[in-house]
């Protein structure tokens, strides 16, 4: 059996970041507002938590094929979320592009936008195209394919480049639909997204209790709570494992009550 491999957290300072990161991380000095897991090849998927003191800018994602190969989809699951935090997602109603485009340049577009109230536990599925943008007061998990190419539209006047001539024609100018509706599998596992770059499972396991799981492309299980041992390896809250792609898996087991998200590239 091939053990599972720890990802390794690089933990990124942000403007609008924050210190307190426990759980998952020592409280820092400086505002950190992501954390990236790695490991020493380049994987299809990227795992992030993201720690927010401030409003994220206003921004878009292409799709596969139009700033590179790799475009960028997205969820996120919201872990922590102060009263009345929230993020956008797509606009309280259609709108034209000519109107998005002249709202880029005032900041209206902020009024524009569907900002919706988020609680712990609820998924958002942000898929390329869609203009989005996360509130102050939120700790969440972002899995998303492994690029970085983002086009700000607004960026509440922060010395940060802008990048209408590329985010408007792109944007989908649509409603979006919000939070997603678990889908419950068996007892303890609901489906969170299924789309064609990644599916992303909520795995609850009691104490005392293990899974072994099917083998899958760059699966990743992401702890959220809880402690074990993934294989021989202790896991605990913060912490992303990758699981071999082909053979026997590493049995996960539950030493306290454990939540995961897993997440694979489906086939």
């Amino acid at each position: 059996m091939t053990r599972a491999i720890r990802l390794t957290p690089s933990l990124r300072e942000k403007v609008w970041g924050r210190k307190r990161l426990q759980p998952w991380f020592p409280d820092a000095e400086r505002p950190v507002g992501e954390a990236w897991f790695q490991t020493d090849r380049e994987l299809p998927l990227l795992v992030k938590l993201l720690f927010t003191s401030d409003r994220l800018s206003v921004q878009v994602h292409p799709d596969d094929g139009e700033d590179g190969p790799r475009g960028k989809t997205e969820m996120w699951h919201i872990l922590e979320a102060e009263p009345g935090a929230s993020v956008a997602l797509g606009f309280r109603e259609p709108i034209s592009r000519q109107r998005l485009l002249e709202s880029t340049r005032t900041g209206a577009v902020e009024d524009l936008l569907n900002w919706i109230e988020v609680k712990p536990g609820e998924t958002y599925f942000t898929p390329a195209h869609t203009v989005h943008a996360i509130g102050a007061g939120i700790v969440l998990c972002e899995i998303q394919q492994n690029s970085d190419v983002t086009y700000r539209l607004w960026d509440y006047g922060r010395p940060r480049p802008i990048h209408v001539e590329q985010a408007v024609p792109i944007a989908d100018l649509t409603v979006h639909p919000g939070a997603g509706r678990p889908v419950k599998l068996y007892d303890g596992c609901e489906e969170l997204v299924r789309a064609k770059h990644f599916v992303t499972q909520r795995i609850c396991l009691p104490a005392g209790e293990s899974r072994t799981p099917e083998p899958q492309m760059c699966q990743l299980w992401i702890a959220l709570e809880g402690s074990g041992n993934i294989g021989p390896d202790p896991y605990r809250p913060g912490e992303v494992w990758l699981l071999p792609e082909t053979g026997d898996q590493p049995a996960i087991h539950a030493d306290q009550p454990s939540t995961f998200l897993r997440t694979w590239v489906p086939g």
